[in-house]
């Protein structure tokens, strides 16, 4: 359910179960979060096959969980996100098409939201008496601000790729996603990992000021230039 090829510098990983618009089973979780872990290029590249990214979690696994079990698959989608999030690289979701629920969550750990024009997006949970647990309550008002979170997670609506660049939500729109993927590759790896982790550090302002000085100095230690 997830296909793994490596182009370059770039491993792409493809949601494929378009019969279901890519939503992920405990069995897709698993796949996606090993493919993550064999892992080493310096750039993923998340999309999904077919006409959607993902619709999220799969209803047809949720609707039979109980409450311990609904905890357990929320844990593994969370851990998931968490994986993507703490990539030591760069990781982007191309978007092409509808992404759904958990869809939007996996998309929101990633680094950059690259969406075509033809791209939507939805919290749709709340409509279904259920909400996003894969990360999104979190992340979702980071991203967009608490404003648009609160739009989005109450309303469900959906919302294009323009309206998601205005909010924040996407980083670009493009034709071609994937050759965002290859841009980030062609630059410094060294300084793409690094600049990764000091964005993603939410230390206090003098730790990470510490930590940012340092780091400058050990890539001038070694860069070309």
């Amino acid at each position: 359910m997830v296909r793994t090829t490596v182009e370059g510098d770039v491993r792409v990983l493809t949601l494929s179960r378009p019969a279901r618009r890519n939503a992920l089973d405990r069995d897709a979780l698993s796949e996606l979060s090993d493919a993550v872990a064999e892992a080493s290029e310096p750039v993923l590249y998340l999309h999904g096959a077919g006409t959607a990214f993902c619709a999220g979690a799969d209803l047809e696994v949720v609707r039979d969980l109980d409450g311990d079990a609904a905890a357990d698959f929320a844990a593994l989608g969370q851990r998931v996100a968490n994986e993507l999030e703490g990539y030591d690289g760069a990781v982007i979701a191309g978007i092409d098409g509808a992404a759904r629920g958990g869809g939007v969550e996996l998309a929101l750990a990633c680094d950059l939201r690259v969406a075509t024009p033809e791209a939507t997006f939805a919290e749709t949970g709340v409509k279904l008496g259920l909400f996003g647990a894969w990360g999104g309550t979190t992340r979702l008002p980071r991203v967009v601000g608490e404003g648009e979170a609160m739009d989005l997670a109450l309303s469900g609506r959906t919302v294009g790729a323009e309206a998601a660049l205005r909010m924040g939500l996407v980083s670009r729109v493009t034709d071609a996603p994937r050759a965002v993927a290859d841009e980030l590759a062609a630059v410094d790896h060294a300084a793409l990992r690094t600049l990764k982790r000091r964005l993603r550090d939410d230390t206090d302002q003098a730790t990470g000021d510490e930590r940012e000085r340092a780091a400058f100095a050990d890539l001038v230690d070694t860069a070309e230039f």
